[in-house]
This record gives C-alpha cells, sequence and structure tokens, in this order.
C-alpha cells in the first residue's frame, strides 16, 4: 500500500473564525489581493477586518466561473498593487481564480504556459504567493485542492492549472457565511460535496486516510442536506455540510474522483451549466452504471461493497445495498428540486463528443471501473 496525503498548510474551522482571518493575513504581508464572486459587497466584513489588522485590500470580482484571461487580468491587478499575499472569499469560482492568481503572481510567464491540455503544460516551479481561502459555500472543497479548473470559451473547455504549490497557507472554514446561501445553490453545491465523497471512496485510489473523510463526511451530509436546503438558518446543518465540503476537498486532492466528474469538466465547458448542478444531475446514473458494471465483470472486487457500505451509511439501514444507494439518491435529486442536463441546452445529438471529450479527462482515470463509450452514452443519456 502506498499514498500520499497533501493539504492546506493551516485549516482554521468554526462559526465566527472569519474574525481570525486579520491576524492571519498579517503574518503574510500587509497587501492583499481580496478575489470575490459577482458580488463583491459580501466580502464588506472581511474587508473591514483587514484594514483594522493594518492590511490593505485591492478587490477583484470574478463573474460565473473563473476564464483563462480572468486569471490574467487579476495577477495584472495585484501586481500593479504591490499584493503580497491573495484572498479568495467566495465560492469555488472565487477560490480556484485567487488560487490560481497567488500562483501566477510568484511564477513569470503567462497561464497558458502551466494550463493542461490546451496549454504549454509546464511545471510551477516557485510556491504560489501566500493563499488565504475562505469559502462562502458548502460544495466544492476548493480551499483544500491543488488545482484550479479554468475555461477557455474559445476551446470550448475546462482545464486545470495544478500543482501541489498551490495549496493554501491557510483555509478558513466558517460555516455561518452559508447561512444565507438560496435553497437552490445549497442544493446543488451539497450534491457537489457529496459527489466529491462518494467519488473518491469509490475511485481505484482509495486509501485509508481518504477512507476516513469521506465516511464521516457522507454521513454528514445524509443528515444534513435535505434540513440545510429546508432550512438555511439552522446552525447544526450548515456546521454538517461545511464538513462535508472540506472533507470532500481533502478527498478528491489525494484520491482523485470518477465519471460524474468526468462528464462535468466537458460538459461546463460547451455549455453555460454551474457545475455543482451538473454533478448532481449525474450522480445517479454514474453511481448506477458503475454498480452494474461492477457486477458484470469484477462481481467479487472491493468496490462493489463500497458502494454498499455507502448505500448503508445513506439509508441509516444496515442491510442496504448498493441500489438501496442509488435509489436514495435519486429521491434527493428530486427533493432538491435538481434539473435534467437538457435544461441547459444539452440534447441528444450532442452525446458522442461528449463522451469522446469525458474519456480524456483526468477525473475519469480514477472511477472504479473502465466504463466503455456506450455505457457512458446511456449513462449520459439517462441525466438528459
Amino acid at each position: 500500500m502506498k499514498f500520499e496525503f497533501a493539504t492546506a498548510t493551516q485549516i482554521v474551522f468554526g462559526a465566527g473564525t472569519l474574525r481570525q482571518t486579520g491576524a492571519l493575513a498579517q503574518g503574510f504581508g500587509t497587501r492583499a489581493l481580496v478575489v470575490t464572486g459577482s458580488d463583491a459587497s459580501r466580502a464588506e466584513k472581511l474587508l473591514a477586518i483587514l484594514r483594522a489588522a493594518g492590511v490593505r485590500a485591492e478587490t477583484f470580482s470574478v463573474s460565473g466561473e473563473p476564464e483563462i484571461s480572468t486569471i490574467e487580468q487579476g495577477t495584472a491587478v495585484a501586481r500593479k498593487a504591490n499584493c503580497e499575499l491573495v484572498i479568495g472569499f467566495g465560492g469555488g469560482s472565487a477560490l480556484d481564480a485567487a488560487k490560481a492568481m497567488a500562483a501566477m503572481l510568484a511564477n513569470g510567464g503567462e497561464s497558458l504556459d502551466y494550463v493542461e491540455i490546451i496549454g504549454r503544460g509546464r511545471a510551477l516551479t516557485k510556491p504560489s504567493a501566500p493563499f488565504i481561502a475562505i469559502p462562502t459555500t458548502a460544495g466544492t472543497g476548493s480551499e483544500v485542492t491543488r488545482n484550479a479548473v479554468l475555461a477557455s470559451p474559445e476551446h470550448k473547455v475546462k482545464v486545470s492549472l495544478r500543482s501541489p504549490l498551490m495549496l493554501a497557507r491557510v483555509a478558513v472554514v466558517d460555516p455561518e457565511l452559508t447561512h444565507d446561501l438560496p435553497p437552490a445553490l445549497t442544493a446543488s453545491t451539497g450534491l457537489d460535496a457529496l459527489t466529491q465523497l462518494i467519488e473518491p471512496f469509490v475511485s481505484s485510489r482509495a486509501n485509508p486516510m481518504t477512507d476516513g473523510l469521506c465516511v464521516e463526511g457522507i454521513r454528514r451530509a445524509a443528515r444534513a442536506l435535505r434540513v440545510a436546503f429546508n432550512d438555511g438558518r439552522n446552525q447544526s446543518a450548515r456546521e454538517d455540510m461545511a464538513v462535508a465540503s472540506l472533507f470532500g476537498g481533502l478527498a478528491l486532492a489525494n484520491a482523485g474522483l470518477g465519471a460524474v466528474h468526468g462528464f462535468a469538466g466537458p460538459i461546463g465547458g460547451m455549455f453555460p451549466a454551474p457545475h455543482g448542478a451538473v454533478c448532481a444531475a449525474l450522480l445517479p446514473p454514474v453511481m448506477a452504471a458503475n454498480i452494474r458494471a461492477l457486477r458484470h465483470r469484477t462481481p467479487d472486487g472491493e468496490a462493489l461493497q463500497r458502494y454498499d457500505e455507502v448505500a448503508r451509511w445513506l439509508t441509516g439501514g444496515t442491510s442496504a445495498t448498493a441500489d438501496a444507494g442509488v435509489e436514495w439518491v435519486r429521491r434527493l435529486i428530486s427533493d432538491l428540486h435538481i434539473a435534467p442536463l437538457r435544461v441547459y441546452g444539452i440534447q441528444t445529438g450532442h452525446v458522442s463528443d461528449i463522451v469522446s471529450k469525458a474519456t480524456q479527462a483526468s477525473s475519469m482515470k480514477a472511477n472504479p471501473i473502465l466504463l466503455t463509450p456506450d455505457e457512458l452514452a446511456e449513462t449520459l443519456r439517462q441525466a438528459l
């Protein structure tokens, strides 16, 4: 057995921990680039905390999922303001953008020198500028991952800027920041978190450290996601989902993902579809496809047993089997009003192109079993 585990240098978790950001930032410098989502006003409390600590902040808003050009623009703003550190405040898009900007601030050249697939794929050689990640949603786990997902509209694809050197110096996870998330965003991000716990647990790269995180995260998401959807101010449910999201990020960064994310990358690059919503729609059919393939080709394998375990944690039934887990997720998808993929313009005519791209996705490599193109195509059609 061989595995490695890498994550943020420091994780600060708990209600009200946002207040610690000023002192944490002071340790890295006095000039910060604060990268937010489209509504920069949500960061006013953070900016006031930084001012009180003597840290001057330049703000940069990211509207939608970050593009490669977004990273170039934000890095230029940071260099012009002589920023010494970068703080990401927002959902996965803001955190990924900030993470990439911190990397580019310390390394020369342009983003295309380092991104996968469409770029030159060079390795980063210098540690990122100090990066503090503060999530305001509970879904992506980006605060503890070592990659940033970037869109390239001209190539109609999403690619990653990836390096262990990109890990945050500090991740500040304050569940109170998620209390005002609307139900739809709670649902899509929460299901992304659940996906990022199930996929690493059944992945071909699963290991004992990530297993423990996945078990605890799945149990918390199973009991809390419906509650958080129906009552956004429920402190216990929001805390559970923040833990689930954090653990999902830790797990995926060290054990990989699977076919849900293998599909989600190409779909996100080709269509205006939010990542969490795409993962949510794909999770039940991908689980079902993997279970069928495992039963036919490796019925005695460990992965099939792991799907049985997932079912028991989701349903609370001590004798539940894999199929019950799929059905539980399907009911959850319905209860949380997750739309099918066709609402984003994806039609049966797009299936072959998406499948072709998905088979090349890095996430697909950790799927517990190699799915054939026909199996992938049928899986995608069920999500439309």
